[in-house]
């Protein structure tokens, strides 16, 4: 996906946020018709080609869905039919309904998507239907693709999205073996030594935010102050997501063009940050403690701010077929000098010193080490289980400062 700022007039301001309404309308239709069905019903939801014809019906009546671009609205009907089938197929949640201010976006496929001119070696421009010609910024080139999407965030800025997959960096040729281990206090930690935090907010940022959020909690709802004290802590949000999505391309990049295998922990982040289960209580079977409930929600948000899931999804992009996930079991445990595993080797949070043979290290490095190497420790059995015997590993060397 090659992203791109957009930087439209007033009046195209107006005429993208109808458009983004229509394609909102016609999808939430779409799902409430496809919510409706039962099981024990004898009619069946109508087809794409179905909706389409309804859809069809409905501009001829109304004069505010007409006014809007019949290609977006399709669009918005074929993407909830691709969203039912990636449903039904088990590799996408369940669709979900869209609401004003969170999903402002839609689609153009087709000839009009290449319907795109470079103004100067800075500016280029995209006819879009209804709205017209609209000015983005050239961060970079333009890539020739068949549809692109437009899409505005919380804080008020416009993205024209072209949907293109870039081709993999090439692989080095080295031969060198990194192992990544993810973190909350250090978001990445290489096998190298190297300790790679994740940007956020600075204090001076994070105390805003907390004041912002007070001011928000005496506003009344539905003022125009409660209304501004939001709009400023999105935008304080989005720079925090902003500093993490580079990030996190800048690392991923690095680590594409300097190592030929890549192995990182298998996790799955989406599990590891639900909200817990009701821990059973004499008094109050179904209710939460405060104290833990506090305690994973902090957990949850450390895991999110480090983009533990965007960094192992870049890398799959960048280095195709050069990610190796490992079997994360007990490799803070283990150490990577002797291959004693014990608890007690975790001094602290930070340090690792092994009781066996004294060796002492940064508990992330070395995690990380032993994630090159392969080694994870069954809970059965110390021995070191997920190195291929067909090839050992070259573990990368430490880069000189």
């Amino acid at each position: 996906m090659s992203r791109f700022r957009m930087y439209p007039t007033p009046t195209q301001q107006a005429a993208l946020l109808d458009q983004c309404g229509h394609a909102r309308y016609v999808w939430n239709l779409a799902l409430e018709q496809w919510s409706m069905w039962t099981r024990d019903k004898a009619a069946t939801t109508p087809t794409f080609a179905g909706q389409c014809r309804q859809l069809t019906g409905a501009r001829a009546e109304f004069g505010w869905l007409r006014a809007g671009s019949q290609t977006v609205q399709q669009q918005a009907l074929r993407d909830f039919d691709q969203a039912t089938k990636n449903f039904y197929a088990g590799t996408h949640r369940r669709p979900t309904w869209r609401k004003a201010g969170v999903h402002e976006g839609f689609r153009i496929v087709g000839p009009q998507a290449s319907r795109v001119v470079k103004l100067n070696q800075k500016w280029a421009a995209a006819n879009v239907p209804k709205v017209g010609w609209v000015r983005f910024r050239l961060s970079r080139a333009a890539p020739d693709a068949k549809s692109y999407r437009i899409t505005r965030d919380r804080v008020g800025r416009w993205h024209l999205a072209f949907a293109v997959i870039p081709p993999p960096i090439p692989t080095p040729g080295t031969g060198e073996v990194v192992g990544v281990d993810r973190g909350v206090i250090v978001s990445a930690a290489l096998s190298t030594g190297e300790l790679l935090p994740c940007p956020g907010l600075s204090e001076r940022e994070q105390g805003r935010l907390k004041r912002l959020q007070r001011r928000l909690v005496r506003s009344h709802r539905g003022s125009n102050r409660r209304q501004r004290v939001k709009a400023a802590i999105a935008k304080l949000h989005a720079r925090t997501g902003d500093r993490r999505k580079d990030w996190v391309e800048k690392t991923s990049t690095d680590l594409a063009r300097r190592f030929d295998v890549i192995h990182v922990e298998d996790l799955r982040v989406s599990s590891m940050t639900r909200r817990p289960k009701p821990k059973p209580d004499p008094g109050q079977p179904d209710a939460y403690l405060p104290n833990r409930r506090r305690a994973k929600a902090g957990l949850n948000r450390g895991i999110l701010a480090s983009g533990w899931g965007l960094l192992v999804q870049r890398l799959q992009h960048k280095a195709a077929g050069r990610v190796e996930k490992m079997n994360p079991a007990y490799t803070s445990q283990t150490c990577s000098a002797c291959g004693h595993c014990a608890p007690d080797n975790r001094e602290s949070q930070a340090v690792f010193r092994c009781v066996a043979c004294g060796h002492q290290a940064n508990a992330d490095v070395n995690a990380a080490v032993n994630i090159a190497a392969g080694r994870a420790v069954s809970a059965r059995r110390e021995t070191p289980v997920g190195v291929s015997p067909k090839r050992e590993p070259q573990l990368a060397t430490p880069r000189s400062s």
